[in-house]
C-alpha cells in the first residue's frame, strides 16, 4: 500500500513537471541558452579553410548561401582573395555537423546593392519588396488573425521563457490525429507545425517541405536553440518570429513577377492590392471605416494567410477552393471574436479579383541603370549565375568603380543627342556627320576609364540606349577607328612580350635568334636591342610607335576569304609613309592593315617548328608530311562536298535520264 502511494506521489510529481514544463519552458530556456552563450562566430581575416556552408533549403539557395564555396572558387579564379571569412566557435560546428540549421540572426528583406566609388548607392534589390519594418507596424487585425489561425499561445506574456517551437497541446492533438490518419489514409490530419518550425521548414529544409518525422524533430530543435540565442526569456524573439514570417511567407510564384514572399508581396503580386493601403485600412477604427473597402482588405489578407497551406494549388488553380475556406474561416474568426460580425458579414460580400496581368516588379531602385546593367552582367558572368532575377536575389554588396552622378549625365547627354535640335547645337549635323541623316537613328556609347597608380578605373560606361543591352560590352563593333585601337593595343602588347623575351640577352645570344623569314616585328625587335642606346621598355615602345609603313591602296592583301583590297578616307594621304602614331593620330587606315599583316605574320612564322616556316623551306624533313596531310585533307573535304551535293534522289534520277536519252541518242545515229 506505502509502495503504492509513493508510486503515485511519484507519477504526480512528474506529470507536475511536465505541466509545468509545457507551460513555462523553464528547463528548456536553461538549457538552450546555456548551449547558445557557446554557439557563436566572428568574422577574422583571410580564408577560413574549416568553414561551414548552409545546406539546400529555399532560403539557403535564394541568398546565395548555398552555392557560395563555388561561387568563391569562381572568383579566385578570376584573381579576387577573401579578406576576411567567419570563424564558427566548436559548439557551432558540432551543432551543423549534427544536422542542425544554424542559429544566426536572418534577414527577411535582402538582395543585391551595388554602391559606386565614393560610397553612394547605385542599385538596390530588396526581395520581398514590402515588409513590416518592426513589430508594432503590423496592424492588430493581421496578427490576431495569424495567430488565431496558426499559434494562438505564441505571444502570452504570462511565461515569459516559453519556447516558441512547440504549442503542446497543437502537438498532442497532431500525435493523436496523425495516428488515425494511419489507419484512415482520407483522415484530414492537420500539422502541429508552430511559426518557429515553419519558418525553420521553409526556410532550410530541402525542397521546404517536412519529408520525415526526423526532419521535424530537425526544425524542431533548430528553431528551439534560434529562440534562446538572446538569453532565457524569449517575448521579444516570439514577436520576431510572428513579424519573419508575415513578411516572409511563401505564396508561390506569379507569371511575370517569379517568386512570391511574405504578405506585402503576396497582395501585391496576386491582388494588385498595395501593402500599406491595406495596412492602413485595417488599422482605422471600426467608427471611421469604409467597411467595404475594410472588409475588402482583411479578406484578401485572410486568404493569402490561408492559401500558404498549400499556395500552388489555392492561388493558382483552386481559387474557388479558397473562397469557401475563407468564408469558412470568417466565420469562425466572428465566433472567436477576433472580427466583428460587421467585419465578417463584409468580406463575406466582398470577392476581390486575382490580378490578371502580370505584376511590375518592385523593390528594385538604380540611381543610373546604365551603370548598373554593366555591374550585374559581370557579376552574371563572374558567378555563372543563370538570370539577372537570381542575381538580384542574392544576399550581396558590391563595391564598383563607377560615378554613379558622372554615370547618370553621361547617360543623359548621350540620349539627348537623338534629338535633332540638340544634335544640330552639339555640331553633330555636320558635313560627314549627321548632315543628311536620323540623329535618332544613331545609337551612342562611352566609357571612361581614370588612371590611378597601378590600375585604370573605370568611371562611366554607358550608351544611348534605352534596352539593358550594353553596347559597351555586348556588341562587337566593326568600326575604323575601334579596330585602329584594337590593332594599336594588340601591336603594343606584341612589342613589350618581344621586350620581356630579348631585352635580357647578350647581343651574341640576340644575333644567334632564329627569326622567320616573314617575321619582321621581331627582326625589328632584335634589331633594335641590338643598336638602341636606352633598351628599357618604355624606349622600345616609343620607337614602335614611330616605325612608318606605307599608306599606298595599291597593294592587295591575302586574308582567310582571299584577295582584298583597301583605301585611305582621304586620297591625299596615299602617298604618305607615316608613323604608327601619325596613323592613329590622323586615322589613316592602309599603315593599320599592314600593322595588322606583321602581327598575323609574326605569330604564323614565330616558332621554329610552326607549319609556315616548315613549308618555307624546301629542305625540311618535315614539309612533304605536311602536304600530303593538306593534299589528304582537302581532297577528303572535296569529295564530301561532292557527295552531299549529288546524293539526293531527284539528281540521281536526272542522271539516269541522262544517260538513257544518251543511249537513245546513239542508237538513232
Amino acid at each position: 500500500m506505502a509502495s503504492g502511494a509513493i508510486v503515485a506521489v511519484l507519477i504526480v510529481a512528474a506529470l507536475a513537471v511536465i505541466v509545468n514544463e509545457a507551460l513555462t519552458s523553464d528547463y528548456q530556456s536553461r538549457y538552450f541558452s546555456g548551449l547558445a552563450t557557446n554557439v557563436r562566430f566572428q568574422p577574422e581575416p583571410g580564408a577560413n579553410a574549416a568553414i561551414r556552408f548552409p545546406g539546400s533549403g529555399p532560403y539557403d539557395q535564394r541568398l546565395g548561401y548555398s552555392d557560395m564555396s563555388e561561387f568563391l572558387g569562381r572568383l579566385r579564379a578570376r584573381g579576387y582573395g577573401i579578406e576576411a571569412q567567419a570563424r564558427s566557435s566548436p559548439q557551432l560546428g558540432e551543432l551543423m555537423d549534427a544536422g542542425y540549421f544554424p542559429p544566426y540572426p536572418e534577414k527577411s528583406q535582402a538582395g543585391l546593392t551595388i554602391f559606386d566609388c565614393g560610397g553612394e548607392f547605385l542599385f538596390k534589390s530588396s526581395h520581398p519588396a514590402k515588409v513590416y519594418p518592426e513589430f508594432n507596424a503590423i496592424p492588430p487585425l493581421v496578427l490576431n488573425t495569424l495567430l488565431f489561425i496558426e499559434n494562438r499561445e505564441l505571444l502570452e506574456t504570462e511565461h515569459p521563457r516559453r519556447n516558441p517551437a512547440v504549442e503542446w497541446g497543437r502537438l498532442s492533438k497532431a500525435v493523436v490525429e496523425r495516428g488515425i490518419k494511419v489507419f484512415d489514409p482520407e483522415y484530414d490530419a492537420p500539422g502541429g507545425s508552430t511559426l518557429a518550425t515553419q519558418i525553420e521548414k521553409y526556410r532550410h529544409s530541402p525542397g521546404g517541405m517536412t519529408t520525415s518525422i526526423q526532419e521535424k524533430f530537425r526544425q524542431m530543435m533548430s528553431a528551439s536553440f534560434r529562440a534562446y540565442m538572446l538569453g532565457e526569456e524569449t517575448l521579444e524573439r516570439r514577436r520576431q518570429v510572428a513579424m519573419d514570417y508575415l513578411n516572409t511567407v511563401p505564396l508561390a510564384a506569379a507569371s511575370g513577377y517569379g517568386e512570391v514572399n511574405g504578405l506585402g508581396d503576396g497582395l501585391w503580386a496576386w491582388y494588385g492590392a498595395d501593402f500599406d493601403a491595406v495596412n492602413a485600412e485595417l488599422l482605422r477604427p471600426a467608427a471611421e471605416a469604409d467597411l467595404q473597402q475594410q472588409g475588402l482588405a482583411y479578406r484578401q489578407v485572410l486568404s493569402l494567410l490561408i492559401a500558404q497551406r498549400r499556395p500552388s494549388y489555392y492561388l493558382v488553380t483552386g481559387r474557388s477552393q479558397l473562397a469557401e475556406l475563407t468564408d469558412a474561416h470568417l466565420r469562425v474568426m466572428a465566433e472567436g471574436g477576433i472580427v466583428s460580425p460587421e467585419l465578417r458579414d463584409a468580406a463575406l460580400r466582398a470577392r476581390p479579383a486575382f490580378r490578371e496581368d502580370a505584376a511590375p516588379t518592385i523593390g528594385v531602385q538604380a540611381r543610373s541603370w546604365k551603370g548598373a546593367n554593366a555591374i550585374r552582367t559581370r557579376l552574371l558572368s563572374l558567378l555563372e549565375v543563370p538570370r539577372l532575377y537570381d542575381v538580384d536575389r542574392l544576399d550581396l554588396t558590391v563595391a564598383s568603380t563607377l560615378d554613379a552622378e558622372l554615370t547618370a549625365t553621361v547617360t543623359e547627354y548621350l540620349q539627348r543627342s537623338s534629338d535633332p535640335a540638340f544634335a544640330k547645337s552639339a555640331r553633330l549635323r555636320e558635313a560627314r556627320l549627321l548632315a543628311a541623316g536620323d540623329p535618332s537613328g544613331v545609337t551612342y556609347s562611352f566609357s571612361l576609364y581614370e588612371r590611378t597608380p597601378g590600375q585604370n578605373l573605370v568611371r562611366v560606361q554607358t550608351d544611348s540606349s534605352n534596352q539593358p543591352f550594353d553596347i559597351n560590352e555586348g556588341a562587337k563593333l566593326e568600326l575604323g577607328s575601334t579596330a585602329k585601337l584594337r590593332t594599336l593595343a594588340t601591336y603594343l602588347a606584341l612589342i613589350e612580350s618581344l621586350h620581356e623575351r630579348y631585352a635580357g640577352l647578350s647581343p651574341r645570344d640576340l644575333r644567334a635568334v632564329e627569326i622567320g623569314r616573314k617575321d619582321r616585328l621581331t627582326r625589328w625587335a632584335i634589331d633594335y636591342l641590338l643598336t638602341a642606346p636606352d633598351p628599357g621598355l618604355a624606349a622600345m615602345l616609343e620607337a614602335a610607335m614611330e616605325r612608318r609603313y606605307s599608306a599606298s591602296p595599291q597593294e592587295e592583301f591575302f586574308t582567310g576569304g582571299g584577295l582584298h583590297s583597301f583605301s585611305n578616307f582621304k586620297r591625299e594621304e596615299n602617298g604618305k609613309t607615316p608613323s604608327v602614331r601619325e596613323a592613329i593620330r590622323d586615322s589613316v587606315n592602309l599603315p593599320f592593315i599592314r600593322v595588322m599583316r606583321d602581327i598575323v605574320d609574326h605569330y604564323v612564322h614565330r616558332a621554329p617548328e610552326s607549319p609556315a616556316r616548315v613549308l618555307e623551306d624546301a629542305q625540311h624533313p618535315g614539309r612533304s608530311t605536311y602536304l600530303r596531310k593538306f593534299a589528304d585533307h582537302e581532297g577528303k573535304e572535296f569529295v564530301r562536298r561532292f557527295y552531299r551535293k549529288y546524293r539526293s534522289p531527284a539528281f540521281r534520277l536526272a542522271a539516269a535520264a541522262i544517260e538513257a536519252a544518251a543511249g537513245v541518242a546513239g542508237r538513232d545515229r
